[in-house]
């Protein structure tokens, strides 16, 4: 059953997803070569509680960290530890905040230092597939528009979309219905109603679609150890059109880098 949101539970929701925003920014300016990923969760983790929610991912399904960092040829999952980020590499941080009773949930891939040129392209991509897809998230349209855009725009480019892995619905719990399929047929799937809010986050892989799982239960690898992209957003369902709930406007500012691809998703202009 789809959970439609009241415009109070929506501002409520945005709460908690700009916490996760600003939780990421903080992020962007501590990621860099020699820094372990465990050391920027435990700084996640204070942050969040700093702002007065709990960690979403911490304990959920039994996981064991904050953040899901996932470097390289992992896609998404991956369990933070202690080995350095070195120069040239690409990680998906994907963080979650409990507060006032609500989910924010979203991603965003970091580069690492010097990145090759083809990376940088699957990272922009990627991202740009991010917001073809929210275009399709309105009233009228079905599930499987927004996952049908995503995987013709990443497709044309010669990528791989991760079928097993979906955004999804999210509020009172992180997971809610409906699935949100980074691909699929234009008109299939459940109706878009006003109300809705979703985390939609393509999963993209340079090469193959396909993937594995490691034995630690969690983290799920390219199946050919080409890198991935994920980028995520928390979207609300208002006046028939997407609203972003979340921003990477903290991560641009922490990196110095101009952008208005978020504008035409926002009734009021965000004040970073």
């Amino acid at each position: 059953m789809i959970i439609q949101k009241t415009r109070e539970e929506i501002e409520l929701m945005r709460e908690s997803a700009l916490i996760v925003s600003k939780t990421l920014g903080m992020i962007a300016s501590e990621i860099k070569e020699g820094v372990t990923t465990l050391y920027l969760d435990k700084l996640a983790e204070e942050f969040i509680r700093d702002h007065g929610a709990v960690p979403s991912f911490l304990g959920l399904y039994d996981f064991p960290n904050s953040l899901c960092m996932s470097p390289n040829a992992q896609v998404v999952h991956g369990i933070p530890n202690n080995t350095p980020l070195k120069n040239g590499d690409v990680i998906s941080v994907d963080c979650g905040a409990f507060k006032n009773g609500y989910h924010g949930d979203h991603a965003y891939s970091f580069e690492i230092g010097e990145v090759a040129p083809e990376v940088k392209k699957l990272l922009r991509i990627t991202k740009e597939s991010l917001y073809v897809g929210i275009r399709e998230f309105k009233v009228g349209n079905r599930v499987e528009d927004v996952g049908n855009a995503i995987q013709k725009y990443t497709e044309a480019h010669g990528y791989g979309v991760v079928r097993e892995l979906v955004g999804h619905g999210v509020g009172q719990k992180m997971h809610e219905e409906p699935e949100m399929p980074n691909y699929g047929k234009k008109g299939r799937g459940k109706l878009f109603v006003e109300g809705m809010v979703v985390a939609i986050e393509p999963m993209i892989n340079m090469g193959t679609r396909n993937i594995k799982q490691l034995k630690d239960g969690w983290t799920i690898l390219t199946a050919d150890g080409k890198p991935s992209a994920h980028f995520e957003h928390d979207v609300a369902l208002i006046d028939g059109k997407p609203e972003l709930l979340s921003t990477f406007q903290y991560i641009y500012k922490a990196l110095g880098i101009e952008s208005n691809e978020e504008d035409e998703f926002r009734k009021v202009p965000l004040i970073v």
